[in-house]
């Protein structure tokens, strides 16, 4: 079967006082480009999507889901690491804002208090139970970039750093699962989409 794990679109930047977590919208942009890609993977058969229970991946695969006449399947299992924060920044905002403060969050201060090998098993054991699920279907999982990466190393046996690679908004990540057990990578970071 083929694996499709898509990031979602761009969203807004949220910082809550009261301290509730953080869940914001697609912005105007990010909306822009969960069309673009819908248009995009129109005409590949798709036969299931799933989605973050967040609204920024709920809402990117939203016009994925209608133009292919499926019901979108919330998945708790990709969640991103850092849900329950009160803040989301993109991290494109604070690198222009605040470099010295985006190395110091790219390089593991992002998500020092979060149990990174517990996550990675909690992802592989999700997409495997979706995998058995969807036996020599294609199907596409909208998420976030630390459940792509945690996969993708999954995949290629990449343990450190755990970011190794920076998935772009609405990037297209295409994976092969045998039912002999292998699991490879098809291509990472697809976003013809979204030029021009």
């Amino acid at each position: 079967m083929e694996l499709i794990l898509i990031r979602h679109g761009l969203p807004l930047r949220i910082e809550n006082p009261d301290g509730s977590p953080a869940d914001p919208p697609l912005s105007s942009e990010g909306s822009r480009q969960a069309s673009r890609l819908a248009a995009w993977l129109r005409e590949e058969r798709i036969s299931a999507i799933y989605a973050s229970p967040l609204r920024r991946a709920r809402e990117t695969a939203e016009p994925l889901a209608e133009v292919h006449g499926c019901a979108l399947a919330i998945e708790p299992g990709v969640v991103e690491l850092d849900h329950l924060s009160s803040t989301y920044v993109p991290l494109e905002e604070i690198k222009a804002e605040d470099p010295e403060a985006w190395r110091a969050l790219v390089n593991g201060g992002l998500y020092a208090d979060i149990d990174l090998p517990a996550f990675r098993r909690s992802v592989a054991e999700t997409l495997e139970r979706i995998i058995t699920i969807h036996p020599g279907e294609r199907v596409a999982v909208v998420c976030h970039g630390g459940v792509i990466n945690s996969w993708a190393g999954h995949v290629l046996g990449v343990r450190e750093p755990f970011f190794f690679f920076d998935p772009g908004y609405t990037s297209v990540n295409r994976f092969l699962a045998a039912s002999s057990g292998e699991r490879s990578v098809v291509s990472l970071n697809e976003t013809a989409h979204l030029r021009g």
